[in-house]
Order: C-alpha cells, then sequence, then structure tokens
C-alpha cells in the first residue's frame, strides 16, 4: 500500500507564506509525477503545481511567481512553499503522486487525506 502524508497548513494573514510537505511510503518502484492539486469551498479541485519525474514544472497560471514546487528524492517528499498568500489561496491542499509500485504495475493515482490552508486577516 502507498500513502501520502501531508503537513504544513494552517491560518495565515494575507502576504504571509506558509510550506506544505508531503511524504510519500510504501511500496514504491518510482514516481512519473508528484502534484499539489487544492479544492475551494463549492469549486472544483484543480492544480496547483507539479513536478515531473524529469524535474520540470507546472504552475497555474494563479500562483505562477508565488508559490514553488520541489522534491527530495531520496525522501519521496514533495514541498509547496507558497509566498505573498491570498484569501483567495483558501482551499483544501491534495497532495497527488503518480508513480508505480513495481515495473510489472500501471502508473496509478494516489492522493492525500488534505491540509487546511486558510488566509485571513
Amino acid at each position: 500500500q502507498v500513502q501520502l502524508v501531508e503537513s504544513g497548513g494552517g491560518l495565515v494573514q494575507p502576504g504571509g507564506s506558509l510550506r506544505l510537505s508531503c511524504a510519500a511510503s510504501g511500496s514504491i518502484f518510482s514516481f512519473n509525477a508528484m502534484a499539489w492539486y487544492r479544492q475551494a469551498p463549492g469549486k472544483q479541485r484543480e492544480l496547483a503545481a507539479e513536478v515531473i519525474s524529469a524535474g520540470s514544472t507546472n504552475y497555474a497560471d494563479s500562483v505562477k511567481g508565488r508559490f514553488t514546487i520541489s522534491r527530495d528524492n531520496r525522501k519521496n517528499t514533495v514541498f509547496l512553499q507558497m509566498n505573498s498568500l491570498q484569501p483567495e489561496d483558501t482551499a483544501v491542499y491534495y497532495c497527488n503522486a503518480r508513480l508505480q509500485r513495481s515495473w510489472r504495475d500501471p502508473i496509478t493515482n494516489y492522493w492525500g487525506q488534505g491540509t487546511q490552508v486558510t488566509v485571513t486577516s
């Protein structure tokens, strides 16, 4: 079984920063990508940022220049550094990993339980 455990959410004032972490554990052969999605109340879940196995990154337009995604491959951990946070960044942030559990297995999506980020004055 594969588990994704997130940490780092919380309450912050506008203009503040938070750093989210997501550690993957279990039987993992290789990663295709790791990502952070977010879901605000009443809205669909959307991609915030992703890092692909080769190291390239993609960001939603709304977070470009403010958020930075990074990985520690030795620890199977992905981070999301969020700066200049605004009230519209308030959401539950979910860690996502697309990975293979063994060379025989297909690439499969796994999700963390989510961590709340609230930006308010």
